[in-house]
């Protein structure tokens, strides 16, 4: 039984390790999937974002209006604080759910929690592991130059709001570099992978063998 935390900064190309990790057999818990269901139509969290934030935010048919919801937060830290102390404890009880039910049945498959904000928001301290994907700061600029149209200050605005790589790249268990080719994140994706399946089996082994 293994739980892995994935993280990396945006533009890092985290989503696309993700899915190269799925397809090798981890099971993804994708915190971003999770933060859209906590605040569907019935759910506590879109009430309180609703008293928070106004009307304002919710659309004609119930549900949450994204692009207002950004445009009140993008320019307003204390607003931006504000909805994350209502999203991310959501989230977090959606994700223990998921780790409950995985200590219940782990099977052979390793458990990966995919949290951007993983050491901001504590994550680091419910996995085994963590997993970060890391860029160079020009690798990352130019990404989301070329994928958002950002201009460069805008670029650069956007990934001084998370903790810089280089940080994140120092306090993880293993790191994927992705500054090659998709065939290198790819490689270099599989290769962690093996590790953590290493580290798995040897807890499996260890824990029939009751040590």
């Amino acid at each position: 039984m293994l739980i892995v935390g994935l993280t990396g900064g945006i533009g890092s190309g985290k989503t696309s390790a993700a899915r190269i990790f799925v397809q090798l057999g981890v099971r993804l818990v994708d915190s971003d999937v999770l933060a859209r269901i906590v605040v569907e139509p019935g759910r506590p969290a879109l009430s309180k974002i609703r008293e928070r934030f106004g009307a304002g935010v919710i659309s004609s048919d119930g549900t949450l209006s994204r692009e207002n919801l950004r445009d009140i937060v993008f320019h307003d830290a204390r607003a931006l604080s504000d909805l994350n102390a209502i999203v991310h404890p959501a989230v977090y009880e959606e994700m223990a759910a998921e780790v409950k039910a995985y200590r219940k049945d782990p099977g052979d498959a390793i458990l990966m929690l995919d949290i951007p904000l993983l050491f901001e928001s504590g994550g680091d301290k419910i996995v085994d592991r963590v997993v970060v994907v890391w860029v160079d700061r020009e690798t990352q600029i130019a990404r989301l130059i070329a994928r958002d149209g950002f201009s460069r200050e805008a670029a650069i605005n956007r990934i001084e709001k998370q903790m810089d790589l280089d940080e994140q790249k120092r306090r993880a268990d293993f790191v994927v570099d992705n500054t090659g080719t998709f065939e290198d994140l790819e490689r270099r994706v599989g290769e962690v992978f093996e590790k953590l399946r290493e580290i798995n089996r040897g807890d499996s082994q260890n824990a029939s063998q009751g040590t």
